[in-house]
């Protein structure tokens, strides 16, 4: 897997990245995200052989994949992780705070509570979304508390990940456990190649699969890896993700 996992690193750099700040008209409506975090490398020219390029060491490491449910939400998945509605940040007791939108942004806040053994961290894994979670258990939230980790949240997003893209229209291709979101997720994880750097972020992470693993993700990571007829449908959505960036969409 580690060859797969190499050329889809390679196929995925051939594209531009985006970092905050950005209009979101450059995004697709619908696609697939690849983030890089400052200081997270590639290991791939390792027990390669003549193969192996040690400028491979010096490549970003995808740290993160995903993609959305619906049509037309990629922009707004990608605008809940950064919290570029920042209005969002003026929620209270009735309310759910950002990171209950977002995943990836609630698993940074539990690895950064972890880090200080901060108690907090098992009411901030509570998700306020669900109605009968605000009304019933909404009392014990510290709402200061929130708003400063969320703060950090978005401070660590906008100074240090970073993402590529690729635009893939059909759902049915794209999500679920035989989606082509799973079967990138599974190449990642299971290069024995890729490694977190020893002050990766992730293993503060009280979730095993990130602590233990190296993608901000529990997901999907034992996943099937991708087959070639895979590797063809995601090269042609390089070909018309390059046409989307040249506006010839």
């Amino acid at each position: 897997m580690s060859e797969t996992c190499k050329w889809l690193h390679g196929k995925i750099e051939e594209l531009p990245t985006v970092r905050f700040p950005f209009d979101l008209q450059v995004l697709p409506r619908n696609g697939i995200y690849f983030f890089y975090e400052e200081g997270e490398k590639l290991n791939h020219s390792e027990d390669l052989g003549e193969r192996g390029d040690a400028a491979d060491n010096f490549k970003p490491r995808i740290v993160r994949i995903g993609t959305h449910t619906g049509q037309g939400t990629f922009r707004s998945r990608i605008a809940e992780h950064f919290l570029l509605n920042e209005s969002k940040m003026n929620f209270t007791i009735a309310n759910s705070k950002p990171s209950d939108r977002s995943i990836f942004r609630k698993n940074i806040g539990r690895a950064l509570l972890n880090k200080e053994n901060d108690y907090y961290q098992k009411i901030w894994k509570i998700d306020f979304t669900n109605r009968e979670n605000r009304i019933n258990r909404g009392i014990i939230r510290n709402i200061e508390k929130e708003k400063q980790i969320e703060l950090e949240i978005t401070r660590l997003l906008r100074e240090k990940f970073y993402f590529g893209f690729i635009s893939f229209e059909d759902e049915s291709r794209r999500v679920g456990t035989l989606g082509i979101e799973s079967k990138l997720i599974g190449t990642v994880a299971s290069c024995n190649l890729c490694k977190p750097s020893n002050d990766w972020l992730g293993k503060c992470s009280p979730v095993p699969q990130i602590k233990n693993g190296k993608l901000w993700l529990s997901q999907h990571i034992t996943a099937p890896g991708l087959k070639e007829q895979d590797k063809s449908e995601i090269e042609n959505a390089i070909i018309k993700t390059r046409e989307f960036i040249d506006g010839s969409h």
